[in-house]
């Protein structure tokens, strides 16, 4: 088959079927074609067909949730099916065993111990366990980015009121000149009495990615203890827990694993484990036991289960492969803008400090009238950044996002700015 009857058949079956390609009538005459293709522009127009996407608008907002793909969907679905066609059965005998399976599994993605990670529901849930559950006491200073997304900041500020402890921020460039710049800026807020240091793996409002494994090493050399915003990173990027040397590690599967709603992870370095006071009182468990932190009640168990077709999915396209087509993406259109007159880029231009998410704005324009207009005018859905110095709107597209859809938003973006 050639390219051109390739790409014609699956624009074929992704009208007429958009919601079930995997589950066609045997009568049917339309055929999905296989992942195996030859080029990898078609294996990427293969993969959108996976995806039942809302006409109206072209989706660049992908970072609060990915779109979980279609296969992924109606596994969902089953899971749904099959835990309520067993009820209390399922829950009173496997529910826990599947969740410990597939946590290990996921620990084996991110490269970490099992007995170190459990599933959550989100990254805020994650994160602000340890931020509420960790030792404090009165004047003990906790260190953060004034750029972090705000549910933990939040949580910091609390903290504060309920044990005195003293919070510290740093600004972080939005086009840092190295990596030791970044190190010191956290180390610059370090003193004796700093216990925790928290840090984004991958900054959310501008996709700059920070070097963890440098900060964790600085601070560990001050005695103090890391915690990672990996909300964006699980399924984005390559994450080595192990490699990283940080202490706790929280991320949102709902975003760039593309699971359902409502799934994420912690992970808690063994010997740390003991000391933090769990969010929910679980049965009696041991001390260093990661499951005493992960007593959140009857939960939607179907979700868990899905996060195992999520990696399924995740393994048919090749983390690598995603990693580099989101990369990809990011500077096809980011690269086309950087030179614009009025258009500012608010993430670094190096290529190893962002993957798929990035920021741009244009002077003169507020990012919430920006968001407004590109969505309005020119049918692109995307979310305004309006803090610090970050100014403008934050751009995700995803795996199924094609080059033509960029071409409209860069030339969206030019006319805009073009107004000034």
């Amino acid at each position: 088959m050639d390219k051109r009857s390739f790409l014609r058949k699956i624009g074929q079956a992704a009208v007429i079927t958009p919601f079930l390609p995997y589950q066609l009538s045997a009568n049917t005459s339309i055929s999905i074609p296989s992942y195996e293709v030859s080029t990898d522009d078609e294996f990427w127009h293969r993969i959108r067909v996976d995806y039942a996407l809302k006409p109206d608008y072209i989706n660049l907002e992908n970072g609060y949730y990915n779109i979980a793909p279609v296969p992924t969907i109606q596994k969902f679905h089953k899971h749904i099916e099959q835990v309520n066609y067993e009820g209390s059965y399922y829950m009173r005998t496997v529910q826990w065993d599947n969740k410990k399976r597939i946590a290990n599994r996921l620990a084996s993605l991110v490269g970490c111990s099992a007995d170190e990670l459990v599933i959550t529901r989100n990254t805020t849930e994650s994160l602000d366990m340890i931020i509420g559950g960790f030792p404090w006491k009165a004047g003990d200073e906790a260190i953060f980015a004034v750029q972090d997304y705000g549910a933990m900041r939040e949580h910091f500020k609390l903290i504060a009121k309920r044990y005195g402890i003293i919070n510290k921020t740093v600004s972080i460039p939005n086009h840092p000149k190295t990596d030791e710049e970044l190190v010191a800026l956290y180390e610059s807020q370090i003193t004796p009495k700093t216990k925790l240091l928290m840090v984004c793996h991958m900054v959310n409002i501008t996709g700059q990615i920070m070097p963890i494994r440098k900060i964790c090493d600085m601070a560990h050399k001050h005695g103090v203890e890391v915690m990672v915003d990996g909300a964006h990173c699980v399924g984005h990027i390559s994450v080595n827990i192990s490699e990283l040397q940080c202490d706790y590690y929280g991320s949102s599967l709902h975003k760039w694993l593309s699971t359902p709603l409502g799934a994420g992870l912690l992970f808690v370095a063994k010997k740390n484990i003991a000391k933090i006071w769990p969010l929910l009182a679980e049965h009696h468990r041991e001390d260093d036991d990661i499951g005493r932190l992960n007593h959140i009640g009857t939960h939607p168990v179907h979700t868990d289960l899905t996060i195992n077709d999520a990696m399924d999915y995740l393994d048919l396209i090749g983390l690598e492969r995603k990693e580099q087509r989101l990369r990809f993406l990011q500077r096809y259109w980011s690269d086309a803008l950087r030179n614009t007159k009025n258009v500012i880029i608010n993430t670094p231009v190096e290529e190893h400090r962002s993957c798929g998410i990035a920021n741009v704005g244009i002077d003169g324009i507020k990012p919430s009238d920006l968001a407004t207009t590109l969505l309005e005018e020119f049918k692109i859905f995307t979310v305004a950044i309006d803090q610090e110095n970050v100014r403008g709107c934050r751009i995700t597209p995803n795996v199924y996002t094609t080059t033509n859809e960029l071409d409209q938003f860069i030339s969206a973006m030019k006319t805009l700015a073009a107004r000034v």
